[in-house]
């Protein structure tokens, strides 16, 4: 599925499923509290903490679907085309980045 193809879909099952989209503040709220359930499962898998027994239910990857899903929502109702957002946000990450990543000292790359 490409990133049009996930706009699209998810459009339709709001407006169908859905019924509406919440409105953009109500959905930065939600793409927060699920970051946080994202991060909560990061921690404890690849990070220092343990898990908690109600941590155990959490899937990464549904997790990190559920982010997506909602970040698509907010692109929809503020008229962001994802695909062209990211094609221009990998261009200026090129331009501005093309040498200072290499000579990082602190990622162990020499050239």
């Amino acid at each position: 599925m490409t990133i049009d193809e996930a706009q699209k879909i998810v459009d339709e099952w709001i407006n169908t499923i859905g019924v509406r989209y919440f409105n953009e503040l109500t959905n930065m709220a939600l793409l927060t509290e699920e970051v946080g359930e994202l991060a909560r499962i990061i921690a404890r898998k690849y990070g220092e903490q343990s898990f908690k027994e109600s941590d155990k239910q959490y899937n990464l990857a549904d997790e990190m679907a559920d982010v997506l899903f909602v970040l698509i929502c907010l692109a929809n109702q503020t008229g962001v085309n994802l695909s062209e957002a990211l094609k221009n946000n990998l261009e200026k990450k090129t331009n501005r980045d093309k040498e200072r990543h290499k000579n990082n000292e602190k990622l162990g790359i020499r050239n």
